[in-house]
């Protein structure tokens, strides 16, 4: 109990832990590679964006991953643009509850326009991602997109893998919709 009350004061102390700290190198492909995969907020959104594709769509998987990362690429190019995005931070974790919810409550076959407002929101919540990613850009910020357009498209892929692995069991598309939701939520009181 002891521990348990240690932990709960030390999260309500320590401050928010957000992927855009504007600090470290955010040059080339090698960084914009990486950033996705480092980042929570966008492992587990790029990762539940997959997950749902997978789930829902299963002969579109693509849908959910073309919506993201063309969505994500206009974001970026707003940033270029000197287009600013208010609270994108606020955004981008949204998105990780948003998304794990969509994963949660979504079944295959569920109505054309549900699925089609489902990627529509995937598409409003990457181009914060896509903005905030172009926002850090530094040197060669091509080269960055590049590395970050992959990194989330392997991501998408692995939630898609994961999705048809488990696809019979609706207990575990559940779970990990629910799963990706707390953390959202976790990442949102820091």
């Amino acid at each position: 109990m002891r521990k348990l009350v240690l932990g709960l004061a030390a999260a309500l102390i320590s401050g928010p832990a957000l992927a855009h700290t504007g600090h470290a190198d955010a040059s080339g492909f090698l960084h914009g590679l990486a950033h996705p995969i480092f980042g929570a907020d966008h492992l587990l959104a790029m990762l539940a964006v997959g997950l749902w594709s997978g789930f829902v769509l299963p002969t579109r998987f693509w849908a959910g991953a073309a919506a993201f990362m063309g969505a994500m690429a206009l974001g970026a190019g707003l940033s270029w643009g000197g287009v600013g995005y208010p609270v994108v931070e606020t955004v981008i974790v949204a998105s990780v509850v948003a998304f794990g919810v969509l994963t949660l409550v979504s079944r295959r076959g569920q109505a054309t326009a549900l699925t089609g407002a489902s990627l529509a929101a995937i598409a409003l919540f990457a181009s914060a991602h896509g903005h905030a990613h172009a926002t850090e850009a530094a040197g060669n910020a091509l080269a960055y997109l590049a590395g970050f357009l992959i990194s989330t498209a392997a991501l998408h892929l692995a939630g898609i893998g994961i999705a048809r692995a488990v696809a019979t069991r609706p207990l575990v598309q559940q779970a990990l919709g629910a799963g990706i939701a707390a953390s959202g939520l976790l990442l949102m009181a820091g």
